[in-house]
Formats: structure tokens, sequence, C-alpha cells
């Protein structure tokens, strides 16, 4: 019933407004807009005072927005119905009074009243209004909407800036001769700075509300001045729609380009203040004329406010009919090189806290039951902690895709509320969510907060109680453990306090050989350093030839919650015997059953479901795997399934979590480029 109460609530305000205007006619001061009372054009009567003109629909504005929230009309919805449904009645008003007053056809009427401005102004004025004040419900798809509407105004805006022709606008006669160019020229620079934050609006960011706002206001304001057009209608709307949307762009700005915005508003204006001064003395000293800092000060003023677009005539030369227009162009792109700066995507920088660090190898000894919890102890990973630091996530932000590393650590029960608060963390940041290596039991709880997974492959886990080199199927692992033997080559399991300054120099040596010139890669199932981890959280089982000579080690990580060892490397010098890595390998399951250590977790086999072909495979995955073998050369793939297998390791599989289809490209670069399989990652040690 309320709804239905907007629509004639609605014709009696804008009726209303009308006849105030004709009804007071106040002497004020200032520009009148022709044709506003088009009932009295035979008097001469038909001007309106347009201070007047504004306060009297700015009420009905108010009143029409004040309606709309009382009948709970959804702003957008509201803007759109009531700017239309007011725009129409004026036009049909104007339209009524044209044909009565000049005694004309109906279809000329039509005509003549669309192309008066005391149509278009009270739509515009109640638009705004109810934009402002109309209650506002949120949806996160708006944001992109209201962006490619900006950038497609903004683009229709600069069309109409650089068309030929001219405008006359309302303020036209109170404005000196060079307001036009400028004015035009601002609307210029106003429409490329829109379409530059049009990406950044998308991304829900404020800032980018805020500049975007700023700029369609100023375009708004500056075709009032030089004329009402098409271009007018094109700002307008994109103005009332970022006023009514404002709700929807509540993405914080990263803080600490606040002091870079600074640092580039300095620069660009000590930039372009000693290039006009420096100029400006050098032409004057050429031409034996008198040199003033006042002087220079107001010509580098004129110039970029673009007051002498056409010639400095205190100039001497050619010099004065390009000079001011180079700081005109060099203040336009000072100003866009800071908005830049301000609208830039939230910058994520790796820094471990002392106690965070500390905190995170309390959790992953605690609860880090996982084979791959340890891994999160790396370096070049932040973490996020829930509110009382009992649980964790640790992640790495690559191309704007915040790429998480396994599963979350901490007591189970605090895992649902850890990946909610990470999400709207990520998503307050524009920031795409990806978790790579999740295990199965983890994928309900994804789930509940809409992120999809997909098989990515599986970790091969080797039982230590079961396992046994007894039985044909495993001779030829049996083979190099004999051989390796009866080489003279001996093991040894070494913590990392264990290891001499001679002995760690030397197996830095031999990862330094192994690796050659690629770069050290992994993020999720890797350590980034050999001794960055004490003996609680790594061990070190190396191989010596008969002169206690390093061949070759395998590297693990610990995870005393799971009673398991996970690989992390496994480098060996060329010239060493083959089988050494599954001679080391038997070793440590031997060491790890002595030890109370109940699974060794070796290579992850990536897609090893769809390579391993030992079970009927759908048309679909028949394709799919046969592009994985395509790759065989540059990722391995099937090598390492066939070295997992050997050891007859149970499989445990592991997903990609993401949040759209869509973002899977995005996703599966940013994951390629956090492994340093990308070439511009360049070396990491």
């Amino acid at each position: 019933m309320r709804r239905l109460a907007l629509a004639p609530l609605t014709i009696a305000l804008a009726t209303t407004a009308s006849g105030w205007l004709y009804l007071l006619r106040p002497g004020l001061p200032g520009p009148r807009i022709g044709e506003a009372l088009p009932l009295d054009e035979l008097s001469r009567h038909d001007a309106a005072p347009l201070l007047w003109f504004v306060a009297v629909w700015a009420a009905a504005a108010l009143a029409l927005a004040l309606a709309a929230r009382w009948a709970r009309v959804e702003r957008v919805t509201a803007t759109v119905l009531l700017t239309v449904a007011v725009g129409a009645i004026v036009y049909l008003e104007t339209v009524v009074s044209v044909a009565v007053v000049r005694q004309v056809s109906l279809h000329d009427a039509l005509d003549v009243a669309a192309q008066m401005k005391a149509v278009y102004l009270p739509a515009l004025i109640v638009a705004v209004a109810v934009a402002l004040v109309a209650e506002h419900r949120g949806r996160r798809s708006a944001a992109a909407i209201v962006a490619a509407i900006v950038a497609l105004g903004a683009a229709l805006d600069l069309l109409h800036a650089v068309a030929p022709g001219d405008d006359r606008g309302l303020l036209a006669p109170l404005t000196p001769n060079a307001v036009g160019p400028l004015a035009h020229a601002a609307g210029v620079l106003a429409a490329v700075a829109l379409l530059a934050s049009a990406r950044a609006l998308a991304r829900r960011r404020h800032r980018a509300w805020q500049v975007a706002t700023g700029l369609a206001a100023l375009s708004t304001l500056l075709h009032v001045v030089h004329g009402l057009n098409g271009g007018t209608l094109a700002s307008s709307v994109v103005l009332v729609l970022l006023v009514a949307r404002r709700g929807d762009f509540d993405g914080p700005g990263d803080r600490s380009t606040r002091s870079d915005v600074a640092r580039r508003a300095l620069l660009a204006g000590g930039t372009v203040a000693a290039y006009g001064l420096a100029a400006l003395w050098v032409n004057r000293v050429a031409a034996d004329a008198p040199y003033t800092l006042g002087f220079a000060l107001r010509e580098i003023g004129r110039g970029l406010l673009g007051l002498e677009l056409r010639g400095s005539p205190h100039l001497a030369g050619s010099f004065g009919d390009w000079f001011p227009l180079s700081l005109l162009l060099l203040g336009a792109a000072g100003v866009l090189w800071v908005v830049e700066g301000w609208l830039a995507p939230w910058r994520h920088r790796v820094a471990q806290a002392e106690h965070e660090r500390d905190l995170a190898r309390t959790l992953v000894h605690a609860w880090g039951a996982d084979t791959l919890a340890p891994f999160v102890l790396r370096a070049d990973k932040a973490y996020f902690f829930t509110d009382d630091e009992s649980a964790l996530l640790a992640y790495r932000v690559v191309g704007g895709v915040a790429i998480v590393s396994g599963d979350p650590i901490g007591p189970p029960e605090r895992g649902d509320e850890l990946i909610g608060s990470f999400i709207r963390h990520a998503r307050a940041r524009d920031w795409r969510v990806a978790i790579l290596g999740a295990s199965e039991q983890w994928l309900p709880v994804y789930a509940r907060h809409g992120l999809q997974s997909l098989y990515h492959g599986d970790e091969a886990i080797v039982d230590t109680a079961s396992f046994s080199l007894e039985g044909r199927a495993i001779r030829k692992v049996r083979q190099s453990v004999h051989r390796l033997q009866s080489a003279g080559y001996r093991a040894e399991v070494l913590r990392p306090s264990e290891l001499g300054d001679e002995l760690r120099a030397e197996l830095e040596r031999v990862a330094l050989a192994w690796r050659g010139e690629a770069p050290e890669r992994g993020f999720v199932m890797a350590l980034d350093t050999l001794f960055g981890l004490g003996d609680e959280h790594a061990v070190f089982v190396v191989a010596f030839d008969a002169e206690r000579s390093a061949k070759g080690f395998l590297h693990f990580a610990l995870s005393p919650a799971g009673r398991a060892l996970s690989l992390s490397s496994m480098p060996r010098l060329r010239d060493s015997p083959n089988g050494l890595n599954e001679w080391l390998i038997c070793e440590t399951i031997a060491w790890a059953r002595e030890h109370g250590y109940e699974r060794v977790s070796l290579n992850f086999s990536p897609f090893a479901g769809l390579l391993a072909a030992d079970h009927d495979l759908s048309t679909l995955q028949e394709m799919q795997r046969r592009a994985l073998l395509t790759l065989k050369g540059h990722f391995q793939l099937d090598n390492l399934l066939a070295f997992n297998r050997k050891f007859f390791p149970s499989w445990n599989r592991r997903f990609v979590v993401f949040e759209r289809r869509r973002d899977l490209p995005r996703v599966g670069v940013a994951a390629l480029a956090a492994e340093a399989y990308l070439p511009f990652q360049g070396q990491r040690r």
C-alpha cells in the first residue's frame, strides 16, 4: 500500500513545485534559467532565478526521497523510477504549456520541450536527492555494474568533449571568456580520470568511489557551465548512480599508500615548479627581460589552469606559444600519477613478526597433524590468526590472489571461524582466495563458505609399520639398497644442531650443484631454507660415500602432532650412484619407525589419479591425461608418480580450492608463480 501511494504523491509534489515557481517570483540575484515558466512566455516572464528554481525543486526532491524511504523502495530502484516519473511529468507539463501558449501542434510542442534545459534540471535534482536519502540494500555484483556504467559514461563524456560544436551553459553570461575552453579541457581530464578509476570501482574500493564521485560532480558542474547537452546527461547519470550505490564501495584502502601519495604529490609539484621556474628564467635571460619570482609563479599558475592555451603575451617568441600548454600537460600527468597511487591495489608485504613466528611454531608443534603443516614455517608466508590466536592460516598474495598453504592449523572447531574471517579479510582487499594442497576432510568446511574444489593430485604416504623390502614387487628398491651398501655408502640421520660448519657448507654445495641455474621451487610442500628450522621441526638424512664425502641428502620437515615426516627436498650430486634416493628413503623409514613416527610423506604427484591409468577413464579424463603427459619434459609429472609408486604408498588426495571457476586461470598463474615455475620469479634462496 505504501508503494502504491507513492505514485499519486509523486504527481502531487511535482505539480506543486511547478505551481510554487509560478506563484512566487523573488528577485534573487544571479543567473536565470530561461523557459522555466512556459505559460508566461507571452508576457516575457518565462525565466526564473536559478537559485529559486533549485531551492523549490530541492525541497520537492527531499520530500520525494523521504516518501521513497517511507515506502521502503530500494535506493537505485527509487532513484530510477522517481527520476523518470518527475522528468516525464515536467516534460508533459511543458509540452501542454508550449502547445497552448505558442499555438503550435502537439508534435511541434514535443520537439520544443525536449530542447528546454528546465525540463531536465528537476529530474537531476530529484535523482541526487533520492540517491542520498532512500534506503540502501547492497549486492556484491552491483559494484561491477556501477563500474561498467561509470566507464561507459566517462567514454561518452570524452566523446562529447572532443566532438566539434559549441554549447552555451547556464552560467556562461557570468563567466570570463577563458572559462569555456578551461571547462572543456578540464572535462576531458575528468573523463580520462573516471575511466582510470573504473577498475578500482569494480574492486569495491572506497577510495575509488571518493575519486569517481568527485570527478563526476566536477564533470556535471563543468557541463552546466559549458552547456547542458548529452554529455551532461552522461555525467549526471554517473554521479547519481555513484551516490545511490555508495554503500557498495566499502573496501578499505592500503594505509601504507598514504605516505606514497604524499611523496608523489610533492615530487610532481616540485618537478612542475622546477621546470617552470627554470624554463622561464632561461627565456627571460635570453630575451633580456626582467625576471621576478612573482612573475614566474603567475605564469606557472595560469599555465596549469589552462588560462593561456593560446599562448602567453608576456613571453617572447614561440616559447610563449607552447610553454603554457606544456605546463597544463605536466600538471594533468602529475594529477593522474598521484590519483593512480591513491587507487593502487592493496600491496601485500610478507613480514613475520617474531611473536607471530614463535606462535606459528607452537601451533604447528601442537596441532600440525597434517603432513603439510610444517611447511607453513617458511619465511615467505604471512600468517592470519583467529582473534584469540588459537589457529592460523599461512598465505602469500601473488597477482591479487591470496594463495593459502594447506588447511588451517589449530583446534578443528576453530577452523570454520578462521576460514570465514580470512575470506572477509581477503575480499576487503579485493584478493581472490585459493587454497593449495587442501585435504579431502576439509572440503565440506570450505563448501560452507561458498568455495569450490578441484582435484589436484595425490600425496604419497608410506606407513612405516607395514613397509618392507621383502617380496618380488619391491625388488628394484631392494637392489638399490644392496648396491649402495656394497659400495660402502652409509646414511646418517642428523638434527640441524648436529651439523657442523664444514658439513653444512658441504650440504649447501650439494644442493646448489643439484639445482644449478633453476630457482629453488616450492611453496606448499617444501621448506625455503635448509637450516631455517630447529631440531624439533627438521631432520637431515645424509648419504656419505666410503671417503666420508656427502653425495646427497634428504631434508624432512617433522610433524610431531601427526607423527609424520614430510619430504622437503632430495638433492644429490650428478655422479652419485643410481638408486641413492631410494636407499635414503628406506633408511629414513627405518629411522622413523624406531623413533615413533608412523608416516613418511614423499613427493606430491600432481594428477596422479589421471596419470596412473590403472582404471577406466572417461573421454574427458583421457583427454586431460594426454594433455598432462605433454608436460612431462617440463614438470616431470609421470616421473614423480613412477618414483613414488616404488614404495607402495597410500595416496592422500589433495585439492585446489577457489572461489569461482572463472578465477581458475588467474589462480593457476598465481600458483605457478608462488611455486617458482614461471620465468619472472627469478632465483630464490
